[in-house]
């Protein structure tokens, strides 16, 4: 069995007065993320190291920012359509680990639900889907609260 691994980054500046959505789902919070699609930093880290494990690029050469198709979409749909170009590859998932950096807002209250959304899309069991969060200490832009930050790593094999 070919077994492989991928990692992924994603980030995005805050801003006051827009939607927040972190791991498929809106998240009550003073600024959202500056982006082309809902500016889901998770999904994106995920959808990266998806398409890193298989040799297929990285999200913005399949959903490039510069298509209007893509403009406000739903971070979900990108998932789902990653999930299905690796598929179509011959590979399945074993699990994904992610970390989301961030001052505020605390987003523990949501893991479990992050990770049930995650799971749903990528037809795993939640056990196989790992998110954990941290601050950066008010260090940075993410402890500045002018942007938030995700990484994910994956697991693939070859069916």
């Amino acid at each position: 069995m070919k077994i492989k691994t991928g990692i992924g980054i994603d980030v995005h500046r805050l801003e006051a007065g827009r939607e927040f959505w972190l791991g498929g789902i809106k998240i009550e919070h003073e600024k959202g993320c500056i982006a082309h699609s809902d500016g889901d930093v998770l999904i994106h880290a995920i959808c990266d190291a998806l398409l890193g494990a298989t040799g297929m690029g990285d999200i913005g050469q399949h959903f490039p920012d510069t298509c209007p198709a893509y403009k406000g979409i739903d971070s979900k749909l990108l998932l789902e359509k990653t999930k299905k170009l690796i598929e179509d590859k011959g590979y399945a998932i074993s699990n994904v680990d992610s970390v989301i950096c961030l001052q505020r807002p605390k987003v523990r209250p949501y893991i479990d639900e992050m990770r049930r959304c995650l799971a749903d899309i990528l037809e795993l069991d939640p056990e196989d889907v790992s998110v954990k969060a941290t601050t950066t200490e008010q260090l940075g832009f993410e402890g500045r609260e002018e942007g938030v930050s995700a990484y994910a790593s994956v697991l693939v094999y070859k069916l």
